[in-house]
């Protein structure tokens, strides 16, 4: 399972979720343009030494993702998104699964919402916009990894 961080905005969000990929053996995809200069000097804070460990895959853009992704026979691209008119919890994940997030800022585009084979949202109270970026991915690949038993023993 990978997890793929569409044009980032925020360089302690993206650091963390380097982070998070790393602790579950998982592979992250950054889709640039980030909203920040991508360097291991904007993610150190977060990153701390996880950075070093990373299997990390950087994209010039989203058409360079997609490529990639085709050309490496990659999985379903499931997209996290409040738009979504399903919960992540009623998804059936596959292991071979790309998890999507968008920029912080503004979610994805149209484009990325109608190549998407998928897409989840976290259930939330009325009237709440959304869940940081990291706090989502990680709430939803925890269900992902459990259902296809992808959490390390």
């Amino acid at each position: 399972m990978n997890l793929a961080l569409f044009e980032p905005d925020q360089p302690g969000n993206t650091a963390t979720l380097i982070r998070l990929a790393v602790c579950l053996g998982l592979v992250v995809e950054v889709i640039e343009p980030c909203g920040f200069p991508f360097s291991r000097h904007a993610l150190k804070r977060a990153g701390l030494d996880y950075l070093d460990k990373a299997r990390l895959y950087h994209h010039a853009d989203f058409k360079a993702f997609q490529r990639t992704r085709e050309k490496e026979h990659r999985g379903r691209l499931v997209l996290l998104t409040t738009a979504a008119p399903t919960s992540y919890l009623d998804c059936r994940y596959q292991a071979g699964d790309v998890l999507m997030v968008g920029a912080e800022s503004r979610g994805v585009p149209e484009l990325v919402h109608a190549v998407a084979d998928e897409r989840v949202r976290i259930p939330m109270t009325a009237g709440m916009r959304s869940i940081n970026v990291a706090l989502a991915a990680a709430m939803v690949l925890g269900e992902a990894l459990r259902q296809t038993q992808g959490f390390a023993s």
